[in-house]
This record gives structure tokens, sequence and C-alpha cells, in this order.
């Protein structure tokens, strides 16, 4: 499937050829704080199949609880999260799903990192919905 997207300003825009099936959501407790929410959702490309077109991101290097290093990629400007990699022996991208223009035919397929997910993720069926704030 080809892909495209943006950070929320426009600085930062990619285009890649992904696998729907390749989309997960973390609730690692990193993704939780690096993304100020509950967990984050991403979709793996393989390094030949992501290109940048525009800008050129903000790296912040995170060190794992497993002592890996990975590049978490920012816009500059708006601070807009587009991907994470890691530092050795990188062979894709975690494209942040939110900056994906087709992000609604992006379904996740798995959830890892369970044992970190917020307990009240399981209530939100049951959490009043407005259509607009």
């Amino acid at each position: 499937m080809e892909i495209d997207g943006q950070c929320h300003c426009g600085y930062l825009a990619y285009q890649a050829t992904a696998d729907p099936n390749d989309v997960a959501i973390c609730h690692c407790t990193d993704c939780q704080s690096l993304s100020g929410t509950a967990f984050r959702t991403a979709i793996r490309i393989p390094n030949h199949h992501f290109r940048m077109l525009t800008g050129e991101p903000t790296i912040y290097v995170k060190t794992t609880d497993r002592g890996k290093k990975t590049a978490q990629a920012f816009c500059p400007r708006c601070g807009s999260q587009v991907y994470a990699r890691h530092l050795k022996d990188a062979k894709f991208y975690a494209v942040r799903v939110g900056t994906v223009r087709q992000r609604n035919e992006l379904e996740p397929k798995v959830q890892v990192w369970a044992r970190s997910r917020v307990p009240w993720l399981n209530k939100l069926g049951s959490i009043r919905e407005l259509d607009e704030q």
C-alpha cells in the first residue's frame, strides 16, 4: 500500500510503501511518555520503502530498558513525532500512524507491551462521547 504523510505543520513530509498488516499499538511506558498519551500506534516500514520528501527531523536518542538506542524523529517546528528506529542494525522505520494521511485504513493488528496498558482503556466504550469539543 502506498502511503504518505506529514507532521502537523507540514515541514516534514514523507512517502512510503507499507504493509497494512504491520500496524501495532504499543503500550510500553516509553511510548506513553514520549507520546504524552496512553499508547502509540505505528506501522513498520522497511528502510528501502521509506523516503523523506521535505524537511529535516530533529532526533532524540532514547536508550530502552534493554539497552538499545532508538532514534525518535520529530518536527523541529511543531514537535510532531514522525518515526522511530533503532540506531544499530536498523531494518525499518516505525512510522507514527497519526502522521499518515491514510491512517483510517491502517487498523492495528497487534498490541505489544500489554502489561503496561493503562487500565481505563478497557472502559472506553462506556465513556460519554461528544462529536466535537
